[in-house]
Parts: C-alpha cells; structure tokens; sequence
C-alpha cells in the first residue's frame, strides 16, 4: 500500500490505494497507521486532483477506481452512499430501505462509520431522520464544512 498526505480546507488528509485503487481516505483526526510508504503514484496523484477539484466546487463526482474492505452489508451501505447526489442529503433510514435492511438504520450507521474512504464514499452526506448532523468519523464540524461546501456549488 502506497499514501499521500493532501492539504485542505478541513486539514491533511491522507489517500491510501493498493493494487490500482484506492483503498483509504483517512480524515485529519484520524490516525494513520497502517504499514504503508509514502509515495506519489499515478492514481493518488490524480486522487489529489479529483480531491482539489472537490474542494474548489469543481467536482461533483469521483472517477477512482476504489476497493474498500468490508463486509457484505458494508458494501452494499457503501454502495448505496455513492448514489447519493452530490448537495443531498439521506437519513440513515433511508439508506437501511435502499439496502433492504428498513430496520437496519443502526448497522447503516456502524457501517457509515467504518467507511475507509470518507469523502469520496459520501457518508458526510447521511444524516438524523430530523435534519441534525449526527454522527462522523471526521467529527461534527467536519460534516458541517462538507455539507456547507456541497449546498453552496449545487
């Protein structure tokens, strides 16, 4: 596994990929610990880009090949973030209906927080069924600035 770090508006981030594709986007708060060289390759260059452009309000969308490690249901979760339009928002409900899991918003959330590729797997976009930011790995301030970011460009 090879890693960048990235300077942003929400601090250093740091994008992970393996076998040409991404694999981790750790956010600043997050510890990155994993055995790992750091190393700019074609992809976490262009990651960079996409990830500048994001930023910049100049993408909406990623076009990384991504390979995130999980279970099953946190595949499909994840699955189901990246259709999440760019500006919106989802409850955690609405994500355990769109994984055939309606009761499910709990596991949603359990696999919202394991998501080793924030920002790019959207899980800043899932919110409280009442509106309120609940809930992110990158914490509560964090969310706020993405969210702001995304409903001020759409």
């Amino acid at each position: 596994m090879k890693h960048i770090y990235l300077e942003t508006m929400i601090g250093t981030i740091c994008i992970a990929e393996e076998n040409g594709a991404i694999q981790k986007l750790l956010l600043p708060n997050e510890l990155f610990s994993c055995e790992s060289k750091e190393e700019e390759t074609p992809l976490l260059k262009r990651a960079a880009e996409e990830l500048r452009e994001y930023f910049n309000g100049e993408r909406r969308e990623f076009s990384l090949p991504l390979a995130p490690k999980g279970t099953d249901f946190q595949q499909k979760v994840w699955k189901a973030l990246l259709s999440i339009p760019y500006g919106e928002t989802r409850s955690y409900k609405q994500i355990a209906e769109a994984v055939d899991s309606p009761k499910g918003f709990r596991a949603v959330g359990m696999a919202n927080n394991r998501n080793p590729i924030a920002i790019i797997i959207p899980c800043h976009r899932v919110i409280g069924a009442k509106g309120e930011l609940v809930g992110y790995g990158g914490g509560l301030e964090c969310k706020r600035i993405l969210l702001e970011l995304e409903a001020d460009k759409a």
